[in-house]
């Protein structure tokens, strides 16, 4: 057995959350910086119709983000139960599919992105005044496509064979050359938003250069292989069945999110659009922390379902929840306490600083309960259990968050589109209560089964 491998069936749970979660936590906000960055520069730099078209072209980078989210997880799942069953052959041909997925529907998406671009945009919520905004950024972020899927999809694969400091230094890579190119191309090539999208793109290169490295130096537990591009229908079915509540909840929130940007430019203007786009990337951001404890659990729970170590796997789950939940807590304090610090990190705009702060209030006042319904939904998938993974994915976005963002406005304006964040929140929350109860004690009866037949 080697290290790694070792590390998932033996280390003690708590001890093995830390080390794989920390540096999938810390990739995360790193990950995140790569649109934070781009907001803070191009808030002071071009200002609010600036953010207001990256506001616009969020959900368009969620869809591809939540589709290169599906190919990893999909195929990090089958790669961590196959490797828990030893069997190597198949947690290889998992790698070659998911690379060539990632091809394919990255060259789909550049391709959609040439042809259709304003059409796209203005669907999501782009006024006239903010459409060159949107065109200049969002029209390079679509040409980088096959490369943003590639770093999404393979860092999660990574992570799935328990090498989750490989994946965080991809991360760091990417962002600290993000970091450093965003105020090249902005500032010093007076390229505004357009240079914000090629730094994007350009760190995206570092990153696809660092991964392909991992896989052929020798530590990787898989390694692509050329016969194994060939694509295996039944085997692109699961990694599409397991990973597409992730892209469904990504798509789903796109499709809120371009919601949101036609309602607020109704009920507000430009100027709620740009305070929707700042206040949606705090929270966010706020939340990336989360998706990296539930990533690092991802392994522990595959790898110890896939040995039937459900007790293991048990324990993980809880101690992801508690973490996750206190995370979500105390960022939630933070905001309810300092909202106008939090917006002024972006833009220096006075009629964002005076009305953004009551938005982020009402949008943040229950997000300490998004950690449980994170980790509920990557718990099944890691278990490779779609059905209630996707229901719990999808319910937050599409069967709570519509119904409300459609009734809410009608009555109170502006403030029903805030209000719908926190009762979405309040309903994913017992509903995902719903499925993993239940779940919990199946498995808990399946490992006191198991222990009764050992003896």
């Amino acid at each position: 057995m080697q290290k790694r491998e070792k590390l998932l069936a033996n280390e003690p749970i708590g001890h093995l959350i830390v080390k794989l979660s920390l540096p999938a936590v810390v990739g995360m906000f790193v990950n995140g910086l790569y649109n934070l960055v781009d907001t803070i520069y191009i808030g002071h730099s071009v200002g609010a119709l600036g953010i207001a078209g990256l506001s616009v072209s969020f959900p368009l980078q969620m869809i591809i983000g939540g589709t290169g989210a599906m190919l990893g997880i999909g195929a990090a799942s089958v790669i961590s139960r196959s490797l828990g069953a030893k069997n190597y052959e198949r947690a290889e041909k998992t790698l070659g599919n998911n690379l060539f997925l990632i091809i394919f529907i990255g060259l789909l998406f550049a391709t959609m992105g040439e042809l259709f671009l304003e059409e796209i945009l203005k669907l999501f919520g782009s006024t006239e005044t903010i459409l060159p905004y949107a065109k200049d950024y969002m029209g390079i972020i679509f040409l980088g496509t096959p490369l943003i899927l590639f770093a999404m999809s393979m860092n999660n694969v990574i992570r799935s064979e328990g090498a989750a400091r490989t994946a965080m230094a991809s991360m760091l890579i990417g962002a600290v050359a993000n970091i450093i190119l965003d105020p090249i191309f902005i500032f010093v090539l007076g390229m505004g938003v357009k240079g914000a999208a090629i730094a994007t793109v350009l760190s995206r290169i570092l990153v696809a250069a660092w991964i392909t490295h991992f896989f052929y130096s020798g530590k990787s537990l898989v390694k692509p292989r050329l016969r194994h591009l060939m694509p295996d229908t039944a085997m692109i079915k699961e990694i599409f069945v397991i990973g597409f509540p992730s892209l469904l909840q990504h798509a789903s929130s796109s499709f809120v999110f371009g919601f949101i940007n036609n309602l607020a430019g109704f009920y507000g203007g430009d100027l709620a659009i740009a305070i929707f786009g700042i206040s949606n990337r705090i929270i966010r951001f706020s939340g990336m922390s989360v998706i990296g404890i539930a990533q690092g659990m991802q392994p522990i729970v595959g790898y110890n379902y896939g040995a039937e170590r459900y007790d293991r796997a048990t324990k993980a789950l809880r101690l992801s929840t508690i973490i996750a939940m206190s995370i979500c807590g105390t960022v939630t304090v933070l905001l309810l306490l300092f909202p106008k610090a939090a917006l002024h990190l972006f833009t220096s705009d006075p009629q964002v600083l005076e009305r953004g702060p009551i938005a982020l209030r009402i949008m943040v006042s229950a997000f300490f309960l998004m950690g449980y319904n994170r980790i509920g939904g990557v718990f099944f998938q890691a278990l490779g259990k779609a059905k209630p993974a996707l229901i719990i994915n999808l319910a937050r976005p599409i069967l709570f968050f519509v119904p409300l963002l459609i009734v809410l406005p009608r009555f109170i304006g502006l403030k029903g589109i805030w209000l719908a964040f926190p009762i979405s929140d309040i309903l994913s929350f017992l509903l995902t209560m719903g499925f993993l109860l239940p779940y919990e004690r199946l498995l808990k009866n399946k490992y006191t089964k198991a222990q009764g037949e050992k003896l």
